[in-house]
Formats: structure tokens, sequence, C-alpha cells
């Protein structure tokens, strides 16, 4: 086999290799995600402050907390869990399309409670002490 036949076989496998990456897709929606995995252990443990990521809809919209520092405030469903989002609307913007129904990704604290958990640190940490949060909604960071 001479060098051009054999460059021209690599290339087609490269080829065929990357074209089944392209094609071959999992069913992501049956696999469960590590971050709904890590807020479901977290709740199992009872555990609070820790730092996750996830996604989840928009279940309820509840009223802003207007006293001390301003929060919005809604619930959002993930795999068996109901979470309240505490977002301080002092440090980050308020997200005033937000509808129920809607998808919402967030990164921020887990607080252990009984009726699923709290996250919150949804936004930048001015003193720099705390990992920065945010939720994106609709391709917008909030933070």
């Amino acid at each position: 086999m001479n060098i051009t036949k054999k460059l021209f076989l690599l290339f087609l496998i490269f080829l065929l290799l990357l074209l089944s990456n392209y094609f071959y897709k999992t069913d992501e929606s049956s696999q469960p995600r590590p971050s709904s995995e890590q807020i479901m252990q977290a709740y199992a443990g009872q555990k609070s402050n820790i730092q996750v990521q996830g996604s989840g809809t928009v279940v309820k919209l509840l009223a802003d907390d207007r006293t001390g520092l301003k929060h919005q405030k809604f619930l959002v469903g993930i795999a068996d869990l109901t979470l309240l989002i505490a977002h301080n609307i002092d440090l980050a913007p308020r997200i005033n399309s937000l509808k129920e129904g809607d998808t919402i990704e967030f990164y921020g604290e887990y607080e252990w409670n009984p009726k699923g958990g709290i996250i919150h640190w949804t936004h930048h940490d001015p003193g720099k002490r705390h990992p920065d949060g945010w939720l994106r909604y609709k391709n917008r960071i909030y933070q």
C-alpha cells in the first residue's frame, strides 16, 4: 500500500469517527443530571452550605422579600424536589419577565430545609469572600 492510500484511509477513519460523534447522542433526558443528583443527596443527608449548579422549572412566583436585603423569590422544581430561589436584588438585577413554566439555570449555595431547600448566593460577592453565583434565564446571566 503506498503512502497516498494510507493517508486516504486514515483520513476516512478520522472522518467516520468525527461523523459518528456528531450523529450519535445519548438520551440525556432519561439520565440523572449530576447537579440534580448532588442536590438530591444534599437534601437526603440534610446538608447545607454546598455550592450547586442546576436547572429546573419555575413552579411558582412569590412576592419579593422587601425587608432588609431585597430578594426576588420563586419556587423551582427539579427531580422530586421543590427549591426556593432567593435572589438578592440589591446586588443583582431582578428577572422581571420570569413566568411560571419557564426553565431557569442557577449556581448558588444550597441550604437544606424539610420542604426541599433554598438556593441563595445567586449573585456576585462584592467582598470577594464567597464564590460568585448566578441565574441564567433566556441566555442572559443575572448576577
